[in-house]
C-alpha cells in the first residue's frame, strides 16, 4: 500500500506484520468521499429542479422502446425458415462445444425416408453461460441468440425445456418433398416440457424432477417449428 508504513503488532498472541496508513492519508481519503458524495447530491438536486433531464429508464413501462446491442444474449433460439422448419440436423457439434453441458440433443430414426433426425433439443438456460460457443460451432446456422431476457421464473424447472416444435428433419430435407402430406408424415409435434425434463418427471443434476408421470409429447397443432 502507497505511503503505509510496515510495523509488527501482537494481535491474540501472535507477532503479525501489518501496514498502518499515516493519518494525513486517512484524512485525504475522507476529503475525497466527502467531495464525491457533494458531486453525486448536486446531480440528484439538479434533477429535482430540472425533472426534464432525468434519463433514467423507467421499466416495464419502457418495454416497448428498449435497445439492446447487437451480441446481447439472453435467449438461445432454433433458427427456421418462412414455413416453420428449422435447420438442425442433431449432428451434436453445439452440444459438444458446450462447456458446461447445458445442450442435450436426442435423435430419431427416419426409416426409408432419412437416415436420422432430430428429435427433441433440450436446452438449459439455468446453467447456460450464454458464451455463445453453440451458435458459433454450428456448421448449418441453425441456432442464434435473441435479446428476449425475460426469463424469470419461480421454479428451476422451467428453465429447462425442449427448444424444437417438432420432431423430424432440417428444412434442406423436408424441401426435397414436394408432397404437403410427405411432409407432415415425416414430422412429429413437440411440446416445450416434453420429454426428458425436470417438468415431466425427469431429474437433472441439481434439479429435482416434478414428482408426476411422464407423460407423451401432446400434438401442438400445425405441424410447424417455431422456436422457443
Amino acid at each position: 500500500m502507497k505511503n503505509a508504513k510496515r510495523e509488527v503488532r501482537v494481535l491474540a498472541g501472535r507477532e503479525i506484520p501489518v501496514a498502518v496508513t499515516p493519518p494525513i492519508v486517512r484524512q485525504m481519503g475522507a476529503a475525497r468521499a466527502f467531495a464525491s458524495l457533494l458531486a453525486g447530491m448536486r446531480l440528484t438536486f439538479n434533477y429535482i429542479v430540472h425533472p426534464s433531464k432525468i434519463v433514467t429508464a423507467q421499466y416495464p413501462e419502457n418495454r416497448a422502446t428498449l435497445k439492446f446491442p447487437e451480441r446481447y444474449r439472453a435467449m438461445l433460439r432454433l433458427t427456421c425458415d418462412e414455413n416453420g422448419y428449422h435447420h438442425c440436423t442433431a449432428c451434436r457439434m453445439c452440444e459438444r462445444a458446450c462447456p458446461n453441458a447445458s445442450i442435450k440433443v436426442t435423435t430419431r430414426s427416419g426409416g426409408t425416408l432419412y437416415k436420422s433426425a432430430l428429435d427433441r433439443y433440450i436446452w438449459r438456460l439455468d446453467s447456460c453461460v450464454f458464451c455463445n460457443a453453440c451458435v458459433q460451432a454450428c456448421p448449418f446456422g441453425a441456432l442464434e441468440m435473441t435479446h428476449d431476457f425475460e426469463n424469470a421464473v419461480y421454479d428451476r424447472r422451467l428453465l429447462v425445456f425442449t427448444l424444437n416444435r417438432y420432431s423430424g428433419p432440417a428444412a434442406s430435407v423436408l424441401l426435397k418433398q414436394a408432397d404437403p402430406e410427405v411432409r407432415r408424415a415425416m414430422m412429429e409435434p413437440r411440446d416445450r416440457y416434453g420429454g426428458p425434463v425436470p417438468l415431466n418427471g425427469c431429474p437433472l443434476p441439481k434439479v429435482r424432477p416434478l414428482a408426476v408421470t411422464p407423460a407423451e409429447d401432446k400434438p401442438a397443432g400445425g405441424g410447424k417449428e417455431g422456436g422457443a
